[in-house]
């Protein structure tokens, strides 16, 4: 049985800002600041008659109550396709999830921050057999770094860090809940994003 977790500590950038021309104020983020960010992934993978395709898109909006601590919502949404040559499977999914974020230096072109969110996602599951539709409850603890190009873009990249997660496999015919719990250290769990503030 094919599992996704949707990413929710990624999110989808919102406008565009030159990196060489940067407009008058000042880099980094301050306290009443607002901004999009989001990241944005995309796979293809062929080999032979298999083929796999999938991309994860989630926009979100943050807002500094203070000066180093923000409030974050996001909205994601994943697609999969898996053929195998024989049978095809396809998953696709929404997930919300709400947190904060703590910056080391938000004032500056570089910043440390870790952050709390909760996440609640639905996953459809279209393969041979039966179709179902997962439900999944996360609590994430990311830490990200962020570099500010110009006074209003950053690059920002996140570790999965602290996560535990609960799925209820379908809730159907006995299926017994999925709980997992992990913890990552290593660069398998990154994600890129960027921040548009407003």
């Amino acid at each position: 049985m094919k599992k996704i977790i949707l990413s929710v500590a990624a999110l989808f950038a919102f406008g565009f800002a030159n990196a060489q021309e940067a407009e008058s104020g000042s880099f980094g983020l301050a306290k009443g600041d607002l901004y999009l960010t989001g990241v944005f992934n995309l796979n293809s993978i062929t080999q032979g008659d298999a083929k796999f395709n999938g991309f994860t898109v989630a926009p979100g909006l943050g807002f500094l109550v203070t000066e180093n601590i923000a409030l974050e919502g996001t909205l994601g949404y994943t697609s999969i396709k898996d053929d195998d040559g024989v049978d095809e499977t396809t998953i696709s999914g929404f997930g919300i999830a709400v947190g904060a974020k703590y910056f080391f230096t938000p004032a500056d072109k570089f910043s440390l921050s870790i952050g709390a969110n909760i996440s609640f996602n639905s996953i459809d599951n279209e393969f041979v057999g039966p179709d179902y539709t997962e439900q999944e409850i996360g609590i994430n603890v990311p830490v990200g770094l962020h570099y500010f190009v110009s006074n209003k873009f950053a690059l920002t990249t996140t570790w999965g860090g602290l996560g535990y997660s609960s799925n209820d496999n379908g809730g159907e015919n006995n299926v017994e809940k999925t709980n997992s719990f992990a913890l990552g250290l290593d660069l398998t769990a990154v994600t890129f994003g960027l921040i548009y503030k407003l």
